[in-house]
């Protein structure tokens, strides 16, 4: 009912679903090297190292292959098997997946299409109200559960 009597009038263009694949893809590179370097320091490496920016994105085809020292500098220590790496990466892109479907499903039900305009949630509308008085007015709130008429 709400959503036929508003429209939005900005065009649904294509700068937000480039911005968004952008950043996903983002978050899943930099969790190939979170956990190829998570892999590197359970094998006793170093440290929690990444690679110089300029071999950033071209290590990533390799690391996915299971080579745990690709772009890192010659001195790094502790190189962990390709089974480790691949579980590690695994591990890390899993993560990274729950936080983005949890901020995803957040972010349509606050500004997605099929979102309530003006209402509020019930713990929003007792913190404001107070119980007593939202027993005193329930029928007025939910005349289909509590009104004066209900059959």
């Amino acid at each position: 009912m709400q959503q036929s009597r508003r429209s939005n009038p900005y065009p649904f263009t294509w700068e937000i679903p480039l911005m968004l694949a952008v950043t996903v893809l983002l978050l899943l590179v930099l969790g190939v090297q979170a956990g190829r370097a998570g892999a590197n320091l359970a094998a006793g490496g170093g440290g929690f190292s990444f690679p110089p920016r300029d071999e950033f994105l071209t290590s990533v085809p390799v690391i996915l292959a299971g080579d745990a020292s690709a772009g890192l500098p010659s001195g790094t220590t502790g190189r962990a098997s390709p089974a480790a790496v691949r579980a590690w990466v695994t591990g890390a892109e899993l993560m990274i997946l729950v936080v983005l479907c949890w901020a995803g499903r957040a972010l349509w039900l606050r500004w997605g299409p099929h979102r309530v305009y003006g209402m509020a949630s019930k713990a929003e509308a007792q913190t404001l109200l107070g119980h007593r008085r939202l027993h005193r007015v329930r029928g007025i709130i939910r005349p289909d559960l509590y009104g004066k008429e209900r059959s």
